[in-house]
């Protein structure tokens, strides 16, 4: 029986999300990612898949991140008859996420529809009655239990530590010859992050497809990062009596920013602080990481505890009507504003920098990755001026970024789990762009002697036959 795994998105690339495992006329999609960034995005969500969805046994996802699972409900509505796998936690999330995706993606093309012009906006790529349908098909799978998904194929999930529920895939294929191991990362985390577990190690594994986010770099200190973070605060809210703009990641990121607000403030090294979270998404997701409390570390158990105790010196305010956003920008100073898109590319977020971004008392915190293509790329990148929603804004505010907090490892943090490895699997990279995924290339040969390590191109395909087995796959 012919096995193959080819790499249809995030290869080359930090966006889109999909993997095609074929085990004779057996086919299984691991992730199935919306395109972020660029010009090329909505094409690329649009073009042909590359497959029949209707040729698919199973869908294996890894976290609830829009670049792993937002094209879900497209592959559904197009014939994809079967189920998707995931974590409960991951399930709970994508019901929100996807909706969220759906409101979103209506509002602009109606907001395209009233601009008026020659172009036509495009038709969302799915509405509620899509993800609904996506919804009846999704299968949980807690971490640690084995599975079979289609004949002879199982999966396992294991903690891959990046956000909440988010997982490592292991993946058997018995097939007629030789049985085959599949290891997919998805996203890694970073250890030694607040709520979520650190990733949890794998032993062996025949191939291996391995996020390369930050393969070219390693993060900031995590203390010289919140030292950053108290003094960019402290200098805008004390003496500059101007307000903090926080993009933020609405899964992840939100809810560790809220910790660190919250443990720094009792801590005396940040005052009093009134913090607005303006996103919706990221409220009810904020609901949802609480009902998963058996997934905290100890850190997040205790703070979780000084809260419930009444002891906060962090009060956090939750907005949910577009009034209430608007109403934030009428705050001369003194607050602190999260909201969402973490890339700057959508969401309520676009707003506030169109009314911040020109205001030297403002300071702009950037806490998380931005793809190339994106508006937080540019601001990132020293701007002076970006245009928001047809609107040209001058970038007089002070932008920081802080990189300490990303949610994916670091060069280090990706090779200090490589060494769980008792012997080398065929590695694939994926999830970097070139120079972070050559990077890790080079440092894993340097470092662990692996030779047989390859950066995956969109499109490229993995004959899994012919391999040679570091040792017989275990379950």
């Amino acid at each position: 029986m012919s096995m193959q795994l080819t790499f249809l998105g995030a290869a080359g690339e930090v966006t889109g999300s999909r993997h095609l495992v074929e085990a004779g006329s057996l086919r299984v999609l691991v992730d199935c990612g919306l395109v972020q960034g660029g010009r090329d995005a909505p094409a690329r969500n649009r073009a042909p898949w590359g497959f029949e969805p209707a040729s698919l046994s199973a869908v294996v996802l890894t976290h609830a991140h829009l670049d792993h699972c937002g094209l879900l409900p497209k592959l559904v509505a197009e014939g994809f008859p079967g189920p998707v796998y995931a974590t409960p936690a991951t399930i709970d999330l994508i019901a929100t996420m996807l909706r969220d995706s759906a409101h979103l993606q209506i509002a602009d093309a109606a907001r395209a529809r009233r601009a008026g012009g020659r172009r036509v906006p495009p038709a969302p790529l799915y509405g509620f009655e899509e993800v609904e349908a996506l919804g009846r098909r999704m299968v949980p799978l807690p971490y640690g239990e084995t599975r079979e998904i289609a004949p002879g194929i199982r999966i396992r999930f294991a903690d891959a530590g990046h956000i909440l529920g988010s997982a490592i895939v292991e993946m058997w294929l018995a097939g007629t010859g030789t049985p085959r191991k599949i290891v997919f990362t998805g996203d890694l985390g970073q250890p030694g992050r607040p709520i979520v577990r650190d990733p949890t190690p794998i032993a062996e594994a025949d191939v291996l497809v391995m996020e390369s986010t930050y393969g070219d770099r390693n993060h900031k200190p995590l203390d010289a990062t919140l030292d950053e973070l108290v003094a960019a605060m402290t200098r805008t809210l004390t003496a500059k009596h101007g307000n903090v703009i926080v993009p933020s990641f609405a899964v992840g990121r939100a809810q560790e920013l809220l910790y660190w607000f919250e443990r720094l403030a009792l801590d005396g090294r940040l005052p009093p602080l009134e913090v607005f979270v303006d996103s919706p998404l990221a409220s009810e997701v904020g609901d949802i990481t609480a009902r998963h409390f058996e997934l905290f570390d100890d850190a997040a158990r205790r703070l979780g505890e000084d809260r419930i105790a009444g002891r906060t010196r962090c009060h956090v305010h939750h907005t949910h009507s577009v009034a209430e956003s608007m109403a934030l920008n009428r705050i001369a100073g003194g607050a602190v504003i999260v909201a969402a898109s973490g890339m700057c590319d959508g969401g309520r977020i676009r707003h506030h920098l169109r009314h911040h971004l020109s205001n030297p008392h403002t300071t702009v915190l950037i806490t998380g990755y931005q793809a190339a293509g994106t508006l937080g790329r540019r601001i990132v990148e020293g701007a002076r001026f970006v245009y928001i929603d047809g609107t040209r804004v001058a970038v007089r505010a002070e932008v920081i970024t802080l990189g300490g907090f990303s949610a994916h490892a670091d060069q280090d943090a990706l090779i200090g789990w490589l060494g769980g490895f008792r012997a080398a699997p065929s590695t694939w990279l994926v999830h970097g762009e070139p120079a972070a995924a050559g990077a890790l290339r080079a440092r894993i040969a340097a470092d662990l002697g692996w030779t047989s390590v390859s950066v995956a191109g969109r499109g490229d395909i993995a004959p899994l036959d012919a391999l040679k087995s570091p040792g017989p796959p275990s379950i």
